[in-house]
């Protein structure tokens, strides 16, 4: 889990603060509106009530982070962050439309401007809380399945029609032991009676102590042919603070066996074969491998010196950037699976258009890439990390059907 220094939560406190004078001064000027006094009374009293709640909930946690479990820590920190996002983001707009519409205002008379100006900026600061709220308490949760069908030229006939569940960051640590939440995506792809079911990474946020009672949970998932896995950057740790290499390595190491434990085939620079009617096609898993800063863990020659003489290839990679550094015009893997981007937790669709900033980021983010013969899938994510929402980016479970041309 990262951590910030006392004096970048110091200035995150000041912040709030500013943000929460301003949105008061502008607060003053609706509750004028209001006729019983003791009604406008308590609106302030709330107002600053919660700023105050949450500014010391802040500054107690970060004096008391190191004594906390770090069970608890998560849930602390996911809390506070929600809580504080929701707050801040919709205060600054509202300020910002209140004070645009009053010092800028031309087009309302003066009578009119002492209604509208007020609703106006009502509206703004409630508008994006609601939607925020919407984000953090609905949506974070709400799975959608994407339904995509791909032709190969290369994929044997005897593998024709396979379907494929391709999930990715799942960050169990952010579910909080719900596992009556994710039970629902598992009976979500069960039903759809997938050939492979191909996970691509993060299962965790950090610790292997998230796994904790989730055995269960992913002993659940049935696929014909198999399932499996390869790691994420966050499942090596590298985000978080060990008192030595030993401690590190043994949190990975329990992240592996619980692979093992759920009957998923965790591929570490390797790969398996899948044989049908005398037919074969072949499953390449590599460890992550991204742009720096992120680390490069993932070997791809060395995965595929077990397959070189099978011609149809699906490779599992965590990171979409690897499609485009090493697999694209320098290997003949027809299909590459990556997440990794979670769309940024953030977005928009118009018809067939989606949008989100993490296009500025990632050429490849979210969805079907191809490129001449070769296709690369970007999962948006099955869970979260940081922001506890989802805003138009729906955690994804994707169908995929192959086809034999």
């Amino acid at each position: 889990m990262r951590s910030y220094s006392f004096f970048t939560i110091v200035l995150l406190c000041v912040a709030i603060l500013i943000v929460d004078v301003l949105s008061f001064y502008w607060l003053r000027d609706i509750t004028q509106l209001i006729q019983a006094n003791w009604l406008k009374h308590t609106i302030h009293i709330l107002f600053w009530c919660f700023t105050i709640g949450l500014i010391t909930a802040i500054m107690v946690l970060k004096i008391t982070l190191d004594d906390i479990s770090p069970q608890r820590k998560h849930r602390l920190v996911s809390s506070l962050y929600g809580l504080t996002m929701s707050s801040f983001i919709p205060k600054i707009i509202f300020v910002i439309t209140i004070s645009i519409l009053y010092f800028g205002n031309v087009i309302f008379s003066e009578k009119h401007s002492l209604l509208i100006i007020p609703l106006v900026g009502l509206l703004s600061g409630f508008l994006p809380f609601g939607v925020i709220a919407y984000g953090i308490f609905r949506a974070v949760y709400n799975f959608k399945i994407y339904h995509h069908k791909i032709h190969f030229k290369t994929l044997p006939k005897a593998f024709n029609n396979l379907k494929i569940i391709h999930i990715s960051d799942i960050h169990l640590g952010s579910f909080n032991k719900r596992y009556q939440v994710l039970d629902k995506a598992v009976n979500l792809i069960n039903h759809q009676h997938p050939d492979l079911i191909l996970f691509t990474g993060d299962l965790v946020n950090n610790y292997a102590w998230e796994l904790e009672g989730w055995e269960n949970t992913f002993k659940k998932l049935k696929a014909k042919l198999g399932k499996y896995a390869v790691l994420g950057n966050h499942d090596y740790g590298d985000y978080s603070e060990w008192d030595s290499k030993e401690e590190k390595r043994n949190n990975l190491q329990k992240i592996k066996v619980f692979y093992d434990t759920i009957g998923f085939n965790l591929l570490l620079n390797t790969s398996d074969t899948l044989s049908y009617l005398n037919e074969k096609i072949a499953i390449v898993g590599v460890e992550n491998w991204g742009n720096p800063p992120f680390k490069q863990y993932g070997h791809l020659d060395v995965a595929m010196d077990y397959v070189v003489n099978i011609p149809f290839k699906i490779l599992l990679s965590h990171d979409p950037s690897h499609w485009d550094e090493e697999v694209i015009e320098k290997t003949d893997i027809a299909l590459t699976l990556s997440g990794h981007t979670h769309g940024m937790q953030l977005g928009f669709t118009y018809k067939n258009k989606t949008w989100s900033p993490i296009k500025y980021k990632y050429k490849r983010w979210a969805g079907l890439y191809h490129h001449k013969e070769q296709y690369l899938y970007v999962n948006r994510g099955l869970g979260w990390i940081g922001f506890p929402g989802r805003l138009g980016m729906r955690p994804e479970i994707s169908v995929l059907k192959l086809y034999s041309n």
